[in-house]
């Protein structure tokens, strides 16, 4: 075996074992500069809803997802107790320098989030892994599966919860092709529709992905010593062709969010208006567009989140979170949408404790509300207790 041959078979062999032991998170073989790293997660919840606790496999009970709340009856309340460490990720990327001196990267994230159950929580309590991100980037590139270029992820505020301000926030992750210059990047993003049809006197959620073109997004970050300011545009086609009806609408939306530092503290928000952007925010939590007839009627809304961190000391800190979604439904479509979501707000406070750097111990408070156009309403209170370490 040539000395070559060892050398690389020895990086490789220290590239796993630093994966598997998480002492390190970087090797070099040959080229390539090869990083690891993710975070375990453990999350225990208490959960009370005023109109029925949704059922065990609902990714409601998981995360806080808005469309899951309950709504109804309140002399239904019931409280459960569910406790999952499926948030747990890991991650792989990339780095080569070619021989132009460019350089080209891989990602490549796991986890095991609202994935098929795979097992039970009897035993084995087993789940599937599910691809977040996987992607190449090159010279201001991007081609593969990330966050959309409509989203700010920067925005999100650090709360216990997976994703925090779910109703008031985009929140997307698909295939894409995204090129960046300066503070401008511009996307083609794979494009999907949720209508709502009538089905058995009753509005039911219809996917389609009959879109004959890709998602449109523009976006221009600004970024100062105060922090940051981003201005994201989206344009996208809703589409509907099932049993002989071919409708499709325009839609339009946009977002301004962004981060202002207030020394070791800061703030950090969004605002999004459109028309039709249904999957786009507030996880889905109100479709796209109404099927009337052969025409799509497209669902205006109105969604932001507004989040203040303070840090007590070097070790504690709080964040103070109020999310909210409107949606401007047709009511002369009522016949035919059903009752629809009409709001979703939540606000929430958290404790952080991180006694050293990566290790942190959490306890947040949520309460959530959802409301429908009829005015039928729910709620849920959560109490989630948290320890995350991150390698």
């Amino acid at each position: 075996m040539t000395t070559k041959a060892i050398a690389l078979k020895t990086l490789t062999a220290t590239a796993v074992l630093c994966a598997l032991t998480a002492t390190a998170q970087a090797a070099t073989i040959g080229g390539t500069d090869v990083t690891y790293g993710g975070y375990v997660k453990l999350d225990a919840m208490w959960s009370d809803y005023s109109a029925g606790a949704p059922a065990g496999t609902s990714v409601g009970r998981d995360i806080y997802v808005p469309s899951t709340t309950p709504v109804g009856n309140d002399d239904n309340s019931d409280a459960v107790f569910d406790m999952h460490a499926r948030e747990s990720r890991f991650n792989f990327g990339t780095a080569t320098l070619l021989d132009n001196g460019k350089t080209v990267k891989t990602h490549i994230e796991l986890d095991f989030l609202a994935s098929a159950p795979g097992g039970n929580e009897r035993v084995s309590n087993s789940y599937s892994p599910r691809i977040r991100h996987a992607f190449i980037s090159y010279d201001g590139w991007l081609f593969g599966q990330t966050w959309s270029n409509f989203q700010n992820v920067g925005a999100l505020p650090e709360a216990l919860d997976f994703i925090g301000p779910a109703e008031g926030t985009v929140f997307v992750r698909q295939s894409q092709i995204k090129y960046t210059t300066g503070a401008w990047s511009f996307s083609l993003e794979n494009p999907e529709s949720t209508i709502t049809t009538f089905d058995n006197k009753a509005g039911v959620m219809a996917v389609t992905d009959d879109a004959s073109l890709p998602d449109f997004t523009a976006r221009y970050t600004h970024k100062a010593d105060w922090g940051n300011f981003v201005v994201a545009a989206l344009a996208r086609q809703l589409t509907y062709k099932v049993g002989g009806v071919d409708a499709d609408e325009t839609s339009f939306g946009i977002s301004a969010s962004g981060m202002v530092k207030f020394g070791e503290d800061n703030l950090k928000f969004m605002l999004t208006q459109g028309k039709g952007l249904g999957r786009y925010v507030g996880v889905n939590v109100a479709h796209g567009a109404v099927l009337n007839g052969n025409d799509l009627d497209a669902i205006d809304s109105t969604s932001g989140f507004i989040a203040y961190q303070h840090k007590w000391n070097s070790k504690w800190r709080s964040t103070f979170l109020y999310s909210f979604f409107s949606a401007d439904n047709n009511t002369d479509l009522l016949s035919i949408s059903g009752d629809p979501t009409e709001s979703s707000q939540s606000y929430s406070a958290n404790i952080l404790y991180s006694p050293v750097k990566r290790l942190t111990f959490g306890a947040e408070f949520k309460h959530a509300e959802r409301e429908l156009e009829s005015g039928v309403d729910g709620d849920m209170e959560r109490l989630q207790f948290s320890v995350k370490y991150a390698f």
